[in-house]
């Protein structure tokens, strides 16, 4: 007897955890909390790097100082800017000038 209501019990369909009302409409949300967990690691992944690249001093030439500013390059935007005066400006450009002619 036992076995016979062990077959019928394997047997019989299982529409308890499958069908229209166990999912309904939200289902929608599975593949967007997946999305949203995606989107949070990459994103933070990206702000991480970007933050290393910047303090590396750019991204290999694109970053915000290009990786390839030279010095008197730098000193002329000072001087354009009005950080310093003509005098300053000249004399720290000889200085550059006359070390860079040394090495």
């Amino acid at each position: 007897m036992l076995s016979s209501l062990a077959t019928a019990a394997a047997s019989a369909p299982c529409v308890v955890a499958y069908g229209p009302h166990f999912f309904g409409w939200w289902w929608i949300f599975i593949p967007i909390f997946w999305i949203l967990v995606f989107v949070l690691i990459f994103g933070f992944a990206g702000r991480r790097w970007r933050r290393a690249a910047v303090a590396r001093g750019g991204y290999g030439g694109w970053g915000p100082n290009g990786g390839t500013r030279s010095a008197e390059q730098t000193l002329a935007q000072r001087y354009a800017n009005g950080d310093i005066d003509e005098q300053e400006y000249r004399a720290r450009l000889e200085v550059l000038r006359a070390n860079r002619d040394g090495s």
